[in-house]
């Protein structure tokens, strides 16, 4: 049987490692990004910007600031997926996954489901800005030309 191109051995390991620190930095760079913006509304980050649905909303400065911070978020996390995960087709499982441990850690902490609409609409916004632009990311690296003959050219 001829190799295959492109050929990968399912790898639990990889994966669940994968999964571990991508989600180890999800929150630190959301922790760093309420800490950033934090210094903006004189807050200092807590669980309870992270994990709290009610935060989030347009009415208070601490909601503006929590709510751009998780949109950076995405935007760092999308980075962490280019270089941790390097596959485009990869890219949306792990974003969903990500923000469903993200959905089950505020479950926990709150002790309810999330029901604010502003926290929803936060995180489907985040999960997509995340997924697309980690996919456009990982992509452009894929596609990117092998160098076939690495021997110098001769002018003919």
């Amino acid at each position: 049987m001829a190799a295959q191109f492109r050929s990968y051995v399912w790898d639990p390991a990889l994966i669940v490692s994968q999964m571990v620190l991508l989600q180890a930095g999800y929150y630190s760079s959301l922790g760093l990004w309420l800490a950033l913006l934090g210094t903006l509304g004189r807050t200092g980050p807590s669980l309870h910007q992270v994990f709290s649905d009610e935060i989030l909303g347009f009415s208070t400065p601490p909601g503006r600031l929590s709510m751009m911070a998780f949109i950076l978020n995405a935007l760092t996390c999308a980075l962490g997926l280019l270089y941790f995960i390097r596959r485009g087709k990869q890219c949306l499982d792990f974003t969903v996954t990500v923000h469903f441990f993200h959905l089950l850690g505020c479950w926990i902490y709150n002790s309810r489901f999330p029901s604010t609409l502003t926290w929803w609409l936060v995180h489907i916004v985040c999960t997509a800005l995340m997924a697309a632009i980690g996919e456009y990311l990982c992509m452009r690296i894929e596609l990117r030309e092998i160098p076939l003959n690495s021997a110098p050219k001769s002018n003919v």
